[in-house]
């Protein structure tokens, strides 16, 4: 630990302003982001964990960033480095949800303030990244910024690591958001190669770099310098691979019936992974156990943020399994 006062981590990324229609027709607006996802389930988890959790992203001056930021505190998420832009918005999507819980999406982000957040070579929470004992980037968390700006971050990230920062990437890729898949793939090297716990959603794997199967995908981060690598692959088991553990790790089965929303089923499952780390648990085993169950969770709830009410049993499963872990 950087701190006597415990662990720290740092997520970083956009937040933005989500709307998605109910079986009553009503339009529901919350607040949602991969890596803001992960950070609220990892603060509903900080009795578990310990860790203090904080948010990086940047926001308007509006009433919309205004009522974000106090949800944040709410949730016990950390906001001292959230930068304020007077002339932007958050961004803002729709989720479409079709009768299987699979969602696609419509954006509104040419004028989020997030894809500001590196432009500013004086904002004091960009020097502080490295104080961090973890920080948490995504795919996404690149792929909104221009050149400049991934410049910016992929450089403190390799500070903060040499600096003994512990580094994880989730792979989410958004096509979209990105000119070709050429600058992708190069991007994501670069990215890959100062990254320490590596999660990885298979289909997006297959999506950039055409793997066949998730041994493939293993296979061939073999010879990297990550430590830790978890392939998640649905409902299907996740692999898990580390320098003492090679498996596959199954989620409790959940009926079909019971699936309502599958958003944040990748995000809600890294935090709960990352709450067995931050445990000081390095039995891959359980950390993937416990991301299996708050996942599995969340998609029985609408939204990517569920009610916090919603997961109270979950997160007394998740202590008592932390109290007696699995044996690999």
């Amino acid at each position: 630990m950087k701190q006597n006062s415990g662990p720290r981590i740092a997520l970083v990324g956009e937040c933005m302003i989500q709307l998605q229609q109910l079986a009553d027709g009503n339009i529901h607006k919350t607040y949602a982001g991969d890596t803001f996802n992960t950070a609220t389930y990892l603060a509903r988890l900080a009795c578990i964990h310990g860790a203090e959790v904080h948010y990086l992203t940047a926001l308007g001056t509006d009433q919309f960033s205004n009522d974000m930021l106090a949800t944040w505190r709410q949730e016990n998420i950390h906001c001292d480095h959230v930068r304020r832009i007077s002339n932007k918005l958050p961004g803002l999507y729709y989720v479409h949800i079709d009768d299987q819980g699979e969602r696609t999406f419509s954006y509104w982000r040419d004028n989020s303030a997030a894809k500001e957040l590196f432009k500013d070579t004086t904002t004091p929470s960009l020097s502080s990244l490295a104080e961090y004992d973890c920080i948490y980037v995504s795919g996404i968390s690149f792929a909104i910024l221009d050149e400049y700006s991934r410049e910016r971050l992929l450089g403190l990230l390799i500070e903060a690591r040499s600096s003994g920062s512990i580094i994880c990437f989730d792979n989410n890729y958004r096509a979209k958001l990105w000119p070709d898949l050429a600058t992708t793939q190069a991007w994501y090297r670069r990215i890959l190669d100062t990254t320490d716990i590596a999660f990885l959603t298979f289909d997006d794997e297959q999506a950039i770099w055409q793997d066949p199967t998730p041994s493939a995908t293993i296979v061939r981060y073999a010879d990297t310098s990550i430590a830790e690598l978890v392939i998640k692959c649905g409902a299907e088991p996740c692999i898990v691979k580390t320098a003492d553990f090679s498996g596959q790790i199954a989620a409790d089965t959940i009926n079909p019936d019971k699936i309502i929303d599958t958003n944040a089923a990748g995000d809600s499952f890294s935090a709960g992974y990352l709450c067995g780390r931050l445990s000081n648990t390095q039995n891959s085993e359980l950390n993937a156990t416990i991301g299996h169950k708050v996942a599995g969770t969340v998609i029985q709830n609408h939204g990517a943020v569920i009610e916090r009410n919603a997961l109270k049993d979950t997160v007394a499963a998740i202590q008592k399994l932390v109290q007696q872990p699995i044996n690999n």
